[in-house]
């Protein structure tokens, strides 16, 4: 009998690990009658800003929805331009299509799939409004150090030690495989501004003035929208948070294992000390060949990503990005998470040390 697949997240299995008190929050929530806003809602606000490092938190619909209200609350609309990543989930570009802006991609550095600072600067131009920093995979952004403000995309950097807190909001996305996400969806916008964060509420909440029911007031000049966090994914999220810790060990743990089996044809990417390991990457020039291989030994892996965002078709026209073109002809992902056992790790390295192109 083959083994069985190791898979790139097992949400099953994470809930196994908080599911008393998961389904005892999930009970409560219910009985309470309270399930949009309410004390869960402020509870996880509160606790979620404290753990991005901000003083504010304004839950929401999605991540996609963090990045565009924080946009939106900074003014960003039709005419501007915002600076996004090459590499990068596409939400990070498709938020800023959203607010009525145009994206312009920027290359990423060499030696780590993040913004290339020189890139960004030379990307601003007279339209440019905003610029988006994306801590991806859980690795800290640099500082693009550019006369805009920024929005922190923190959609795969919950647990990131020292918390980022650059510009002006977080973003972030509680999607179910995130490292610390959901039963489904979910985002907040963090910031230290709380008039900031009072705008975001309005845009979140159908532009309703504060005090207000949503059928009255509006923001001048917003119409808001409808992108509220409901209580029962709140209440899960806190259960979630408290296991954090422990997911982040678990995954350095087997992250650093993976480091030490890897063959002489494969590197990996380098990381900092306080990285959460949102995902583990490696780069290999014979990728697609490593890929075949560890399918056959029952480990599924995965690109992130195989496209840059200049080459997606909705965001054209776009510059040249030949740094994120390399990442993406050579990057792989391996599982890499809190439920995998030793012998899992084991299994995954033993194979890796293995490869032979």
């Amino acid at each position: 009998m083959p083994p069985a697949l190791l898979t790139m997240v097992d949400l099953a299995a994470r809930h196994r690990r908080v599911a008393e008190a998961a389904e005892a929050a999930v009970l409560g929530v219910l009985r309470s009658g309270i399930w949009v806003g309410g004390p869960e809602v402020a509870a996880l606000e509160a606790e979620a800003a404290t753990a991005f490092g901000r003083a504010h938190g304004v839950a929401c619909g999605s991540g996609t929805d963090a990045l565009v209200l924080a946009l939106e609350a900074l003014g960003v609309g039709p005419g501007d331009e915002v600076i996004v990543p090459a590499l990068s989930f596409y939400a990070t570009a498709g938020a800023v299509l959203l607010a009525g802006a145009r994206p312009v991609v920027a290359d990423v550095l060499p030696d780590r799939p993040l913004l290339d600072p020189r890139a960004a600067a030379d990307a601003v131009g007279e339209r440019t409004r905003a610029a988006i920093r994306v801590h991806l995979f859980g690795m800290a952004c640099p500082d693009p150090e550019l006369r805009v403000p920024l929005v922190e995309d923190s959609a795969q950097a919950a647990g990131l030690d020292p918390a980022p807190r650059l510009g002006v909001a977080t973003a972030v996305s509680f999607y179910a495989t995130k490292t610390w996400g959901a039963a489904g969806d979910g985002g907040l916008v963090a910031s230290d501004d709380a008039e900031f964060a009072a705008r975001v509420r309005q845009l979140a909440n159908h532009g309703a003035l504060p005090g207000r029911s949503c059928l009255h007031g509006r923001v001048s000049g917003h119409g808001g929208g409808n992108s509220r966090l409901d209580a029962l994914q709140a209440a899960l999220l806190r259960v979630h948070l408290r296991d954090l810790p422990a997911r982040i060990a678990r995954r350095r743990s087997a992250a650093a294992a993976f480091d030490a089996a890897l063959p002489p044809t494969c590197r990996p990417v380098p990381r900092d000390a306080g990285d959460p390991i949102h995902q583990y990457l490696l780069r290999c020039e014979a990728r697609d060949a490593l890929a075949a291989f560890l399918h056959t030994r029952g480990i599924e892996t995965a690109i992130y990503y195989p496209r840059p965002l200049s080459a997606q078709p909705a965001l054209q026209p776009q510059p040249p990005t030949p740094v994120a073109d390399g990442w993406c002809r050579e990057v792989l992902s391996l599982p890499c998470h809190e439920s995998l056992s030793d012998r899992d790790v084991t299994r995954i390295a033993g194979s890796l040390a293995e490869f032979r192109p």
